[in-house]
């Protein structure tokens, strides 16, 4: 792979690419000043030439904004126990709002279903599915502690 400067090939064809129209925009924004023909050509090449590498990192930013976004929602019940795979939408309001603390294994069972869990374990796992992160491939995990059977704990553990 060929890197100029640190960067490979590619960044600096999508550079191009992202040139072309910021130049024309530039040029038409110095079009009517009233300037030297020579001092527009100039201003617009420097403009075009700050403004395309800012506007490419600005770009790639709201990609990988996109691709990490996910809805945090309030708990509901019926939608952990039926959509396993999006449960890391309700993880952060179990946590946050101490629901769970001080409860009994009985009554998280009734809040948050069974998923395998035994009631002679003080540590309790509840899979949450992937949460929408660059280079995720391992599923997130909630993990309920009980000491004299009322919960101590709740944490989201990362794989």
């Amino acid at each position: 792979m060929l890197d100029i400067f640190g960067f490979s090939i590619e960044v600096y064809f999508i550079l191009a690419i992202l040139g072309l129209p910021v130049f024309f925009i530039w040029r038409r924004i110095f079009k009517n000043r009233d300037m030297q023909s020579r001092t527009k050509r100039i201003i617009t090449w420097i403009a075009t030439i700050v403004s395309t590498p800012i506007l490419y990192v600005g770009i790639m930013l709201l990609i990988f904004m996109a691709m990490e976004y996910y809805p945090k929602h309030d708990f509901d019940r019926s939608a952990w126990v039926n959509d396993k795979d999006e449960r890391y939408e309700y993880s952060d309001d179990i946590i946050d709002s101490k629901m769970l603390i001080g409860k009994s294994k009985a009554e998280v069972r009734k809040i948050l279903g069974d998923d395998g869990n035994v009631n002679d374990s003080n540590d309790w796992y509840y899979s949450l599915g992937f949460r929408p992160e660059l280079f995720n491939i391992d599923p997130d995990s909630m993990e309920i502690t009980f000491k004299n059977n009322k919960v101590i704990s709740v944490q989201q553990h990362k794989q």
